[in-house]
């Protein structure tokens, strides 16, 4: 690694302990319902049309940010909605605007199976924020990936549906001479790819396929290997492979057509700086919460080990769980064993993504070893 870099990386990690400082929390994940209308073959979570637990009550999650508003400043806070899918939920819209008359921002991850045009109009009125669609391959790849026949075409409409509102939003703003749009008049839109062994050959055409469509922001990761996706080979990529992503990544930035990003997932070493905004990251437990359909007050909703803090529905206060807890998030020095024990950029990764680590604290796998 070239010492300009090396440089960059001690900076950013500076910078990173200041911002984090008194763990302002940014994003609240809501896992709304565990139901999904789809099988997607990596599924973390393993959720099914009928789910083993219920969704949880809107009354009981406005419980937890009543105490947040209260009691934290939530002029950043951004309310995410996901699940299962969120969509299954038909009182959404309903969540949705009691969440924004609190003065709070929120959006959906979503398989976009029913954001239909009238779906999305219904969103609109109810101040939803951001939208996320999934969009794992061209066609057949992506129906295969997400195990629904006819789920790219459902997906690739909302997404045209979506970039021409935004695109009409920009115009009417830059008739009326303001450089930037509100929330209220677009959304913040993103599209994520799950990098799979067949999506990886399609990377180029579904590039096309996104910027032709519309698409200005664009995300995509590799999955790791628990749930459904522990022991389906056709989902890892190998050494060689995930370097050839990181390789397309680098170079779809450098063209500049449309703004790329892998995900906070790991260290990347040499190519730390070239792939992200931001260099690598996990800020589980440091920024980001959830509350998981159970009640559990948990970290980023990846994680599927066990390192809850808490559950709402056993007297267990957020606000009182954010401020004093999380410390397996936050002092990561117990990290530091097995192939973590004598790493040279430790102080870096501390330890990489929570998500890859099991119940027992270990890693899953290392970003970093991929790319040696």
């Amino acid at each position: 690694m070239k010492l300009k870099q090396r440089i960059a990386l001690e900076l950013a990690r500076i910078n990173f302990r200041q911002e984090n400082a008194g763990y302002p929390l940014y994003q609240l994940f809501w896992e709304c319902t565990l139901r999904c209308n789809f099988a997607c073959r990596h599924c973390g979570s393993d959720c099914k049309s009928e789910a083993h637990c219920k969704d949880m009550p809107f009354e009981d999650f406005r419980k937890v940010l009543e105490n947040i508003k209260a009691n934290m400043d939530v002029s950043g806070l951004s309310v995410i909605m996901t699940g299962g899918e969120a969509l299954c939920r038909k009182d959404l819209e309903t969540c949705g605007r009691a969440i924004y008359d609190m003065g709070i921002a929120w959006g959906i991850v979503t398989n976009a199976w029913l954001l239909d045009e009238k779906r999305l109009i219904s969103l609109l009125k109810a101040g939803i924020h951001s939208i996320t669609i999934s969009l794992d391959g061209i066609g057949e790849t992506h129906d295969w990936m997400r195990g629904k026949t006819g789920s790219f075409e459902r997906a690739s409409q909302a997404i045209r549906r979506i970039c021409a509102f935004n695109r009409a939003a920009q115009a009417k703003q830059s008739a009326l001479g303001f450089k930037q749009l509100s929330p209220r008049d677009a959304i913040a839109f993103d599209v994520v790819s799950c990098i799979n062994k067949r999506s990886l050959r399609e990377l180029e055409t579904l590039k096309e396929q996104l910027i032709s469509l519309g698409v200005t922001h664009w995300r995509v990761f590799t999955i790791f290997p628990v749930g459904r996706a522990a022991n389906d080979p056709e989902l890892q990529l190998n050494h060689q492979e995930f370097k050839e992503l990181m390789d397309f990544i680098v170079k779809t930035r450098q063209e500049g057509r449309i703004h790329l990003n892998y995900a906070c997932e790991g260290f990347l070493g040499d190519y730390e700086g070239k792939v992200r905004d931001h260099f690598f990251t996990c800020q589980a437990g440091l920024s980001i919460a959830s509350i998981l359909a159970d009640g559990s007050i948990a970290a980023c909703p990846s994680i599927r080990s066990h390192y809850h803090q808490g559950n709402i529905y056993q007297g267990d206060d957020f606000v009182e769980v954010w401020k004093n807890k999380y410390q397996a998030y936050r002092q990561r020095d117990w990290m530091k064993k097995d192939a973590c024990a004598n790493c040279e950029f430790f102080r870096y990764c501390q330890g990489g993504a929570m998500h890859l680590r099991n119940d027992d604290g270990q890693l899953l796998f290392c970003h970093l070893d991929r790319l040696s």
